[in-house]
C-alpha cells in the first residue's frame, strides 16, 4: 500500500474539503486522465484496487500513471476503548481529493481501452469521476 516514509507529524486534524482542485487538474503526462467530479477521502487501498484494475484492463499494454498520493493519517481509537486517554494510533492513510483533480492518466493505448479502464478504476473509487482527454479544459464542480 502507498504511504509516507516518514513524517514530521504522527496524527492530524481532518480539516476541510471546501473549493475545486487548483493543483493537478490537468492531463499532464498521459493523454487520458480520469478526474473527480465529488470530493472525498481516497484511501490507499481504493487507489490500488483502481490501480490494479487499470492494468488488468489494458494488458500491460500502455502506460498508467498515480497523480494522488495518501499523505494524511486517519487515526482511530480500538472498540471497547473508554473515552480519553489521547488519540488513537494511525489506522490508514488517505488522499484528500476536490472536484477537478485528475487522479489517474493513460498513455498508449486507444481512447475506447482508455475509457474501458478508467471506467473500471472510477467503480473503484467512492466519489464520482469522469473521463477527460489531454488538452481540454476541466472544471470540477462548485
Amino acid at each position: 500500500m502507498l504511504m509516507p516514509k516518514r513524517v514530521k507529524h504522527r496524527r492530524q486534524h481532518r480539516g476541510r474539503m471546501k473549493g475545486i482542485a487548483t493543483k493537478g487538474n490537468t492531463v499532464a503526462y498521459g493523454t487520458y486522465g480520469l478526474a473527480a467530479d465529488g470530493r472525498g477521502w481516497i484511501d490507499a487501498n481504493q487507489i490500488e484496487a483502481a490501480r490494479i484494475a487499470m492494468t488488468r484492463s489494458i494488458k500491460r499494454g500502455g502506460k498508467v500513471y498515480i497523480k494522488i498520493f495518501p499523505h494524511k493519517p486517519v487515526s482511530k481509537k480500538p472498540i471497547g476503548v473508554r473515552m480519553g486517554s489521547g488519540k488513537g494510533a494511525p489506522e490508514y492513510w488517505v488522499a484528500v481529493v476536490k472536484p477537478g483533480r485528475v487522479m489517474f492518466e493513460i498513455e498508449g493505448v486507444s481512447e475506447e481501452a482508455a475509457r474501458e479502464a478508467m471506467r473500471l478504476a472510477a467503480h473503484k473509487l467512492p466519489i464520482k469521476c469522469k473521463f477527460v482527454v489531454k488538452g481540454q479544459e476541466n472544471g470540477g464542480e462548485q
